[in-house]
């Protein structure tokens, strides 16, 4: 009976790791679906799988396809049978070209509306058979369209009388990796780099090709390798053998590797004794580098640069300017058909009235100055990928020069990877916005889309989250940030509520009972996140170096603004920065009605009020409240919400596996600990200005302030 009770306790344990799910595998889950009626619904549209084509990208999507209905639906689906004889109920996929002239000719019409990665889910009737056909113009197409057309399955939805037709509108949608040659990922949460530099090329990494698979699942078709604080060894010989073998795992993905390229490389890698923009020399070393590359890797994307930003070298070292910079690179890869996607983000001690001014000022004097194949990539802020920031006023003012988005997906003023914040409600904030560049309606989205300026260059980036932990992200639930970056890269007029959908039938249920009240923390977990970290505008008041947990009260750093004092101003008459037309002016760099509006106290939104105003404590917000009050009230609605967001998880025990539901608890649970810590150490700091107590409802901190300000942490991941 023993023996019998321990093989039974074994099978047991056999089972449960055979159900276990740790994340890995991202949306991409492909579980099978229990509702049988729906499942044999799915099962009588396709009865077989048919490519037309044998390319490596068409294998990859008859693969995928194969691997998600079969453990969605239970079925082996046979392919490749005999094209002169399709029977009922298949599903073909090919491109125009390697389509019968009979299928590709009923597609004609929506084959003039998509662009070369569209992609045309149609159901057709061809000689009295009935087939579902997923196309496109490219392979790369068809593969969009095989991922989409999954998940149609994996979300439930009806594949009768299908006809979608879709194709991104932004051209250049990539991941910055912000990682180093040594592994170590700046501002990463989720353990070390996944490109494993010392073993490429000749030891390829299954999770290379699981990368390229999750990012064509969601239309991403770049990746910059390396940091924008970059080392110029990644230009080397030796290190471009290693990106050739990345590149070559990712193009029947539709992926295009990039390089971030250090401007002083022509000196520490080219043996040159100056990195001048305007130089023959240099201008000749970085053509001769660009045809090496391209020699090696034909579809090369092109060069991310940082520079004369936080002490990288840049053209300014040599009295030159960005145009000059991004112009001479632009034309060492212009013959080859590749881009320079230059970063705005620059800022300087030498210019400390205001750190929110200073690209604005760099960049606008030279619109219309830049080559045809540059984009200026611009930070959704002015200031620093802050939980909450009014849109860069760069979108408004450079109508002749395309400029391209750049977000944060990894969260390093977010509470890094341990906070659950749903980011596409943020980045949906910034895209919808509007610069009125062109009157009402002209709208962040429209000016990176080229729709508002006619603009043929476009593109979005997002800083990466993904490391080596196993679950990719350090945490479940911002594998949804991953996700909603792809999404809205391709179509940035999605709305975050579809996008969390989405996200969260592929990831773990359809169950509605599951799905309704997670999407609701979702959709409210980054309000949560303003809440107790930086409400009504405040920002930059985190821990500096690792960014870590709040730090209101450093004010000992050697650059003014790099100390959070710099930005909250907080004294005995208010708290707040002023940048109306009384302070540093900053609002002039929008257009008159937006100026206008953040300009006036009555009218600013009252979300940036402390972002563009140095208020009063007793001023009152729009509810009645005082001030301090209002402030006090926002940090204990942040603690709320995630006390709610917990409370929620705890209830969808039943719906989730046991490994991923207990890992989003206990990071739920240390959340919910730092959105307390963050309440308590701000109000008491700022209370020492305000002088007044706390109002009813916000609990009373139970540590001092000289405890929270005695908190170190000199190993933060990340920093």
């Amino acid at each position: 009976m023993n023996r019998y009770r321990l093989l039974i306790l074994f099978l047991c344990i056999i089972n449960l790791n055979s159900f276990a799910k740790d994340g890995y595998k991202l949306w991409l889950q492909y579980d099978f679906i229990e509702n049988e009626s729906l499942r044999k619904e799915y099962q009588s549209h396709i009865k077989r799988l048919i490519p037309f084509g044998d390319s490596e990208t068409i294998n990859i999507g008859l693969n995928e396809l194969e691997r998600g209905l079969s453990g969605m639906l239970g079925e082996v689906y046979l392919s490749k049978v005999n094209k002169s004889n399709i029977n009922d109920y298949v599903l073909v996929l090919g491109s125009k070209a390697s389509l019968s002239h009979d299928i590709s000719s009923l597609l004609e019409k929506e084959f003039n509306t998509i662009n070369e990665e569209g992609f045309i889910i149609k159901s057709i009737t061809l000689k009295g058979k009935k087939q579902i056909v997923i196309s496109g113009k490219t392979d790369v197409g068809v593969l969009y369209g095989v991922f989409n057309f999954l998940r149609l399955i994996q979300t439930n939805k009806s594949i009768k009388n299908l006809s979608i037709v879709d194709a991104p509108k932004l051209k250049v949608r990539v991941l910055n990796h912000w990682d180093n040659l040594d592994r170590t990922v700046e501002r990463g949460y989720s353990g070390a780099s996944i490109w494993d530099w010392h073993r490429l090329p000749d030891y390829i990494d299954q999770r290379y090709i699981d990368y390229a698979r999750a990012n064509a699942s969601i239309g991403i078709n770049g990746t910059v390798l390396n940091n924008v604080n970059a080392n110029a060894l990644i230009l080397t010989p030796q290190y471009l053998e290693k990106v050739k073998a990345l590149a070559n795992i990712f193009r029947p993905y539709g992926i295009k590797v990039y390089l971030t390229a250090r401007f002083s490389a022509p000196i520490e890698i080219g043996g040159l004794k100056t990195a001048d923009p305007l130089d023959a020399g240099v201008i000749n070393w970085w053509k001769d580098k660009t045809a090496e590359i391209y020699k090696s890797i034909p579809d090369f994307g092109g060069f991310l640069v940082k520079a004369n930003s936080e002490g990288q070298p840049g053209p300014q070292n040599y009295d030159r300017n960005h145009v000059d910079g991004a112009n001479m690179m632009a034309e060492a890869v212009a013959p080859f058909g590749g881009i320079v996607m230059w970063r705005a983000f620059v800022y300087s001690e030498h210019d400390a009235n205001d750190r929110a001014k200073q690209a604005y000022t760099e960049f606008v004097p030279y619109d219309g100055q830049f080559k045809d194949n540059v984009l200026i990539q611009v930070k959704n802020g002015a200031i620093d990928f802050q939980p909450r920031e009014p849109f860069h006023p760069m979108f408004g003012a450079m109508p002749k020069t395309p400029l391209m988005m750049e977000f944060q997906i990894t969260q390093e003023y977010l509470g890094c990877s341990t906070h659950s914040v749903f980011l596409p409600t943020m980045y949906k904030e910034v895209l919808d916005a509007d610069t009125y560049r062109k009157g009402k309606a002209s709208t962040v989205a429209k000016v990176i889309d080229g729709t508002l300026d006619n603009k043929k260059l476009t593109g979005m980036a997002g800083v990466s989250n993904i490391g080596a932990d196993r679950n990719w992200t350090g945490n479940v639930f911002l594998q949804a940030n991953w996700y909603g970056f792809g999404r809205l890269a391709w179509n940035p007029y999605l709305t975050s509520e579809n996008i969390a959908d989405e996200w969260i039938k592929s990831t773990f249920s359809n169950a509605n009972d599951f799905v309704q009240p997670v999407k609701e923390f979702m959709l409210a977990s980054l309000e949560a996140t303003v809440n107790y970290m930086t409400p009504l505008g405040l920002h930059h008041i985190m821990a500096t170096g690792h960014h870590y947990g709040p730090g209101p009260w450093v004010s000992n750093l050697s650059r003014p603004e790099w100390n959070p004092v710099y930005y909250h101003k907080a004294d005995a008459q208010g708290i707040g920065f002023d940048r109306s037309t009384s302070g540093s002016n900053a609002v002039e760099q929008y257009a008159p009605e937006v100026a206008k509006m953040f300009n006036d106290l009555n009218t600013c939104p009252e979300e940036f009020l402390l972002w563009f105003h140095h208020v009063a404590w007793d001023y009152k917000l729009k509810n009645g409240k005082t001030l301090w009050d209002g402030m006090a009230l926002k940090y204990q609605e942040g603690v709320n919400q995630v006390e709610a967001m917990l409370k929620t998880w705890n209830a969808m025990k039943p719906y989730v596996d046991f490994q991923r539901y207990n890992e989003v608890k206990m990071l739920l649970n240390i959340q919910y600990k730092e959105a307390k810590w963050w309440r308590d150490a701000c109000l008491l700091y700022f209370q020492q200005y305000s002088k007044k107590t706390l109002p009813k409802g916000v609990e009373a901190p139970t540590k001092t302030l000289n405890y929270f300000e005695s908190l170190k942490f000199p190993f933060a991941p990340g920093n």
